[in-house]
C-alpha cells in the first residue's frame, strides 16, 4: 500500500515542496527512510514509531519504506516527523489518504506523541500556499507564523489530535492562547545619555535617512551607549517588513512561542570574534548570518577594528546591494541584508589618542597597523563619521536629556517628507527612502557649488559625494525645508572622515 503526505524543505529562505511517500510491503517488519535525509531526519524512525504508539494507533508490522521526494534535495531537521507519521498512518489506512494529501504538515514528534514546533514554519506555509494548499497541520506554537502567510493553520498539540481531525472525528482544533504574547523589550532610551550633542544629532540623522554611522573616540566616552539607542528612535516595521523579517528569524530558529512575530526593527551586535560565515551567512545549509538577521534594523559592530578583516570586507557588497548571495557546494541562497551599519572604535590601539586627559603611547608603526585593519573602501561606506569626546563634569551632572520618543516623532516626520510623492510608486520601504532622498533638490547653485568645492578640496570620492548629498537631504527633511540649503550640505560635510582617523 502506498500513500503520500506533503511538506516543504527550507533552502535558504525559500521552501521546496517535498512529497513524503510511505510504502508498506512484505511481512517482515522493517523501517527505512530514503531521499537524502540528514541524521536528524534519519532519527525520525524512533520518534515516529514511539509517537504513533503513544497516539494509540497501530504500528504496521510490515516493511515500511519512506521516500522523501525529490531525492536529489537534501532534507535537514526534525520537521519531517509529523508528515512521515501521517504518511505511514495513511498507507495503513488508519487515516483517509485524501485528507492527508489535502493538507501540508510540519512538526517534530516527541516520544509521547506531542507535536513540537520547528524553525521555518512561515517559509513552509508560504511554500504550501504556492503549492495550492490552504491548510497546514502544525504545532500550536507555529500557528501565528502560519497565519502570516495567509494559510489556515490546524494547530495540534498531540499526534492523536491530528489523527482525530483527519478522520473527521473532531473539527479543526482551536488555538488556546494561554498567555498574551510577550511584547518586545523596550530599547534603551536616549534620555540616559548626558552631553554628546553631536553624537545625538548624528544618531537622529542616521535614523531619519537610514544612514550608516561610525562612532570613534577614546574608551569610555559613550560610543556603545549611543549606538545601542539607535533602534529606539527608528519607526516601527510595516506589515510587509514584519513578514519579511519574521521569515528570516523563523528560518534561523530565533522566534519563541511567547513572541512569534518581529514587529520592531531588529538589533544585532555580534562579538568581534565572529567568523565571516557568522556575519554574512553560510554553513552547510546555508543559513542567514548576522547581516541578514539585522535586515530592516541595525547591525552594531562594537570595536570595529577587532573584527576579522575578511568579515568586514564581506560587508561591503551587501551595504551597497541590500542582499547577500551565498554560494556553497551544498547549495546557493540569497539572503536580504538591508541594514544600518553602526560601528564603534578607538582612535588608536592604546585608546589615548583624542583624549586630552591621556597621552597616546602608540608608535607610528603601531598606528599604521591599526589603520590597516579597516580599508578605505569600508570607511567610505559610512555616511556619518563622528568623533565622540570625553564628556565634561557639568555635562554628566546635567538633568536627563530629550527622550527617544520625542526624537522618534521627528524621525517619522522626516521620513514622511522624504517619501512624499513616491509612495504610489512602490511599497518597498527602503527603495522608497533611497529614491526619496534623491528627489529633494539642492537649492539654486549655492549648495551644489559648496558640494563641488568639497570634492576638489577634500579626499571625497564619487561615492562619498553621493553620500554627502544624501545626508544633506536628510538634514533638510529633519529641518522641514523644501530644498537643501548650503547649511545642510555643510553639516553633511562635517560628518565625513575626521582628522583623528587620518595618518598623523
Amino acid at each position: 500500500m502506498l500513500a503520500r503526505a506533503v511538506t516543504h524543505a527550507v533552502v535558504g529562505l525559500d521552501a521546496c515542496r517535498v512529497e513524503v511517500e510511505a510504502h508498506l510491503q512484505g511481512q517482515v517488519p522493517a523501517f527505512a527512510i530514503v531521499g537524502l535525509a540528514d541524521r536528524a531526519c534519519q532519527e525520525a524512525k524512533e520518534r515516529v514509531k514511539s509517537g504513533i504508539k503513544s497516539a494509540e494507533c497501530e504500528w504496521p508490522q510490515r516493511r515500511i519504506i519512506v521516500n522523501l521526494a525529490p531525492a536529489g534535495l537534501r532534507k535537514e531537521g526534525s520537521g519531517f516527523d509529523l508528515p512521515i507519521a501521517l504518511a505511514i498512518l495513511s498507507a495503513s489506512r488508519q487515516v483517509p489518504p485524501d485528507q492527508v494529501r489535502a493538507h501540508a504538515a510540519l512538526g517534530e514528534l516527541a516520544l509521547d506523541g506531542r507535536v513540537r514546533p520547528v524553525r521555518g514554519a512561515l517559509a513552509v506555509a508560504e511554500g504550501a500556499r504556492r503549492s495550492g494548499l490552504d491548510r497546514i497541520v502544525c504545532a500550536a506554537e507555529s500557528a501565528a507564523e502560519v497565519e502570516l502567510a495567509g494559510v489556515v493553520p490546524v494547530p495540534v498539540r498531540h499526534l492523536a489530535e491530528a489523527v482525530a481531525y483527519l478522520r473527521g472525528e473532531i473539527a479543526a482544533p482551536e488555538r488556546h492562547e494561554e498567555r498574551e504574547p510577550e511584547r518586545p523589550a523596550a530599547a534603551p532610551d536616549l534620555s540616559d545619555v548626558r552631553g554628546q550633542e553631536r553624537g545625538r544629532r548624528a544618531l537622529e540623522i542616521a535614523a531619519a535617512g537610514g544612514h550608516n554611522l561610525l562612532l570613534a573616540g577614546p574608551p569610555g566616552t559613550g560610543k556603545t551607549m549611543l549606538a545601542r539607542r539607535l533602534p529606539g528612535i527608528l519607526p516601527p516595521l510595516m506589515r510587509d517588513e514584519i513578514v519579511e523579517v519574521t521569515r528570516i528569524h523563523s528560518v534561523a530558529g530565533l522566534l519563541s512561542a511567547r513572541c512569534p512575530l518581529v514587529t520592531t526593527p531588529p538589533f544585532r551586535a555580534p562579538h568581534h570574534s565572529a567568523s565571516m560565515a557568522a556575519i554574512v551567512g553560510g554553513g552547510p545549509g546555508p543559513r542567514p548570518g548576522e547581516a541578514s538577521l539585522a535586515h530592516r534594523g541595525v547591525l552594531l559592530l562594537d570595536e570595529l577594528p577587532e573584527f576579522q578583516r575578511p568579515a568586514l570586507e564581506a560587508l561591503r557588497q551587501p551595504i551597497e546591494d541590500g542582499a547577500i548571495s551565498v554560494a556553497r557546494a551544498a547549495g546557493h541562497a540569497i539572503f536580504p541584508a538591508r541594514f544600518q551599519l553602526v560601528g564603534t572604535m578607538n582612535l588608536c590601539p592604546c585608546g589615548g589618542r583624542g583624549d586630552a586627559g591621556a597621552e597616546c603611547s602608540c608608535s607610528p608603526q603601531r598606528l599604521a597597523a591599526f589603520r590597516d585593519k579597516l580599508s578605505r573602501a569600508l570607511i567610505d561606506r559610512f555616511d556619518l563619521v563622528v568623533t565622540v569626546p570625553r564628556a565634561r563634569a557639568h555635562e554628566l551632572a546635567a538633568p536627563a536629556a530629550e527622550a527617544s520618543e520625542a526624537v522618534r516623532e521627528r524621525v517619522i516626520a522626516a521620513r514622511e517628507r522624504l517619501r512624499e510623492g513616491s509612495l504610489a510608486r512602490t511599497t518597498e520601504a527602503s527603495e522608497l527612502l533611497d529614491r526619496a532622498v534623491e528627489r529633494l533638490p539642492l537649492s539654486t547653485t549655492e549648495a551644489s557649488e559648496l558640494l563641488d568645492r568639497a570634492v576638489e578640496r577634500l579626499p571625497l570620492s564619487g561615492r562619498g559625494r553621493a553620500r554627502v548629498a544624501r545626508v544633506a537631504r536628510t538634514a533638510a527633511a529633519l529641518a522641514g525645508a523644501d530644498r537643501v540649503l548650503p547649511e545642510h550640505v555643510a553639516e553633511a560635510l562635517s560628518y565625513r572622515s575626521p582628522s583623528e582617523l587620518r595618518a598623523p
